[in-house]
């Protein structure tokens, strides 16, 4: 049985992407759509929050003088890409999905309202946020512990590439430290890479636990709303 009845899935766009690490890739989308399936027939009600690094990398175009909104506008219009291709592997798996974007895009995705993502989760259907909070100078981590808090989640759990949260990066530093479990101040005093610093605070503000796990292998979603313990968590 899952621990959780309702949870925000935070993707990086890196695992849209395939070997190039650039762009959508099919098979790269069908593996994390089938980790999504795998999760929600277990009962789960499940939103997803994505980036969109494999499209856009603003920090690049800042870096040779771009402005910052622009950058940023950019990326969501990236996320939106990502949440169209999520939704459309899922629904080939017949999967029931939603997509819906902070900036208004009728054609391709409805307009975020809370109280419709809720109705659409109850009514047993994934929902997929893009465009992140619609605003320049947040991230989609930030995005994510919004919008989690928004449809009530019990968890925030945040893909990545490595198994939780290690006291330095384990890919240079083989006698790195894996925690079990942080306090939310520990996480922020540490300066935890895998969220940023407004996204921690606000789930610390409002009491949202985090779960930082690795999304491999096949079954790590499932195992995650299932409780196990595979990554880290963050909460009080």
């Amino acid at each position: 049985m899952a621990k959780y009845k309702r949870v925000l899935l935070k993707l990086s766009g890196d695992f849209m992407s395939g070997p190039s690490s650039f762009g959508v890739d099919p098979v790269a989308v069908d593996s994390v759509a089938e980790q999504i399936k795998r999760a929600f027939e277990y009962g789960v009600e499940i939103a997803v929050v994505i980036g969109a690094g494999n499209i856009w990398r603003g920090g690049d175009a800042l870096a040779r003088g771009m402005d910052r909104a622009t950058a940023d506008y950019m990326g969501m219009l990236g996320t939106v890409i990502n949440a169209m291709a999520l939704q459309d592997a899922l629904e080939r798996m017949g999967v029931i999905t939603r997509a819906q974007t902070a900036i208004e895009m009728h054609q391709v995705a409805e307009p975020y309202i809370r109280r419709r993502a809720i109705r659409h989760l109850e009514k047993g259907r994934v929902v997929i946020f893009g465009a992140g909070t619609g605003n320049p100078y947040f991230t989609t981590d930030t995005a994510a512990a919004l919008r989690a808090m928004e449809i009530d989640a019990d968890v925030l759990l945040k893909a990545t590439k490595v198994d939780g949260v290690y006291s330095d990066d384990p890919l240079t530093n083989p006698q790195a430290t894996r925690f079990d479990h942080l306090s939310y101040i520990e996480a922020l005093n540490m300066g935890v890479k895998v969220m940023d610093s407004t996204a921690l605070s606000l789930c610390m503000d409002n009491n949202l636990p985090l779960m930082v796990f690795k999304l491999s292998p096949p079954d790590s979603l499932a195992r995650a709303v299932l409780g196990e313990p595979i990554g880290t968590i963050v909460s009080r």
